[in-house]
C-alpha cells in the first residue's frame, strides 16, 4: 500500500515589524478622525435634542437637573397651536418667506446676468456698489427707511416694508449669483447668439438652466433668511399682532413673571422644523451653488 504524503504546508509569510507599525497607525489615524467627526456632530447635534427634550417635559420639569422627560408630554405641541394667533403667524411667515424669495431671486438674476457676462462703461462701479452694500448694515437705514414706509406710505403694521424692497434685488444675492455666472463658459452664450437667440432669451434658455445651483443657494440664503427674521418683524409689525411672524411671535410665551419654558421649546421646534426639512432635501444643491461660486472671480 502506498501511503499518500499531503503536500507541504507553507509557512505562514511573517509580518514585518514596520508593516505593522503602519497598519496600527492607520487604525488610529481613523480612529482619531472619526471621533473627532462624532464630537463635532455632537457639539452641534446636543442643543437641538435638549430643545425637543425640553419641549416634551412638564412645566414644572423644564429647566431642572432631569435631561429625560418623566412623562412625554406630547399635548404641548397641541397647546401651541391652540396659542391664540399662532397659525397666523404662519401664514405671515410664510408669505414673508415665499414671496420676499421669488421676488429677491426674479430681481437679483438680470443684475447678476449683466455685472457678470456685459461689458458696459461703469461696470465695475456698479459692482463695487453693490459689494458697499453688502457692507452696509440695515440699522443704520433703518430710521429713514421707517419714516417713509410709515409715514410717506403708512404702511407700518403690516410685512410690506419688508416683501416690497426684496423686489428691487438684493447685494448678496446679485454677488453670489454674479459670482456663479462667471464660471459659465461664454462660448455658450456666442452660440445662442449665432441661433438667434436675444440677451433675454439666452438667459432664459441658456443661463437659467445652467444656473440652477446658483440659484438654488440663493433662494436657501433668502428663504432662511426671511424665515428667522427679527429685526425687520419687530420694527414694522410689532403694533399689530396679526402681522407678526413666528420669529416675533415666539417672544409672547414669555411673560413679565413666567415663562413656560416647555410650550417655549415645542414653540421653537415647530419654527426650527420646517427650515431643517427644506435644508435637508435641497442640500446637495445648496453645497453645490456656494461651492461654484468661487470657482472664478
Amino acid at each position: 500500500m502506498t501511503q499518500v504524503l499531503d503536500p507541504p504546508v507553507k509557512p505562514a509569510p511573517l509580518v514585518s515589524g514596520a508593516a505593522r507599525t503602519a497598519r496600527r497607525k492607520a487604525a488610529l489615524e481613523w480612529v482619531a478622525v472619526h471621533a473627532l467627526g462624532v464630537a463635532a456632530a455632537l457639539f452641534f447635534t446636543l442643543p437641538f435634542v435638549f430643545v425637543f427634550l425640553t419641549s416634551l417635559m412638564s412645566d414644572s420639569q423644564a429647566l431642572s437637573r432631569d435631561l429625560v422627560p418623566h412623562t412625554w408630554e406630547w399635548g404641548n405641541y397641541k397647546s401651541v397651536f391652540d396659542t391664540p394667533g399662532f397659525l397666523t403667524w404662519w401664514r405671515n411667515t410664510l408669505l414673508y418667506a415665499g414671496l420676499g424669495t421669488v421676488l429677491t431671486v426674479v430681481s437679483s438674476i438680470p443684475v447678476a446676468y449683466a455685472l457678470a457676462k456685459f461689458r458696459f462703461r461703469g461696470r465695475s462701479l456698479s459692482l463695487m456698489l453693490v459689494i458697499s452694500m453688502m457692507m452696509l448694515p440695515p440699522q443704520v437705514v433703518v430710521i429713514p427707511m421707517y419714516l417713509f414706509w410709515a409715514k410717506q406710505l403708512d404702511l407700518s403694521g403690516t410685512l410690506w416694508p419688508l416683501i416690497v424692497p426684496m423686489a428691487f434685488g438684493d447685494a448678496f444675492s446679485i454677488f453670489l449669483l454674479r459670482q456663479f455666472l462667471m464660471t459659465i463658459p461664454n462660448e455658450y452664450l456666442d452660440a445662442a447668439r449665432v441661433d438667434g437667440c436675444g440677451d433675454l432669451r439666452t438667459l432664459l434658455r441658456v443661463v437659467l438652466p445652467m444656473a440652477k445651483p446658483g440659484i438654488a443657494a440663493v433662494a436657501l440664503f433668502q428663504f432662511f433668511y426671511a424665515w428667522n427674521d427679527y429685526f425687520g418683524p419687530q420694527i414694522y409689525a410689532s403694533e399689530n399682532p396679526g402681522a407678526w411672524t413666528l420669529s416675533y411671535g415666539l417672544e409672547s410665551f414669555k411673560g413679565a413673571h413666567h415663562t413656560d419654558w416647555n410650550l417655549t421649546m415645542a414653540a421653537t421646534v415647530l419654527v426650527m422644523a420646517p427650515v431643517i426639512l427644506v435644508f435637508f432635501f435641497a442640500q446637495k444643491a445648496f453645497v453645490e451653488g456656494v461651492t461654484l461660486t468661487g470657482v472664478k472671480g
